[in-house]
């Protein structure tokens, strides 16, 4: 078995998957940021429960 090791060089890493998850928590963080604003601060339009209650 053979053991091939390549070394990645600084300018070679491009770290596109790392980028794309941080930008889909952060997406997501600030989904859920003003949905809990509107919920609890607001009372506006958009609630958990719903507003046949």
């Amino acid at each position: 078995m053979s053991s091939i090791e390549r070394e990645i060089g600084h300018d070679e890493y491009d770290p596109v998957g790392t980028l794309a998850l941080i930008g889909l928590y952060f997406l997501l963080l600030v989904v859920l940021w003003t949905f809990t604003y509107f919920v609890e601060f607001l009372g506006g339009d958009l609630t958990v429960v719903g507003t046949l209650l």
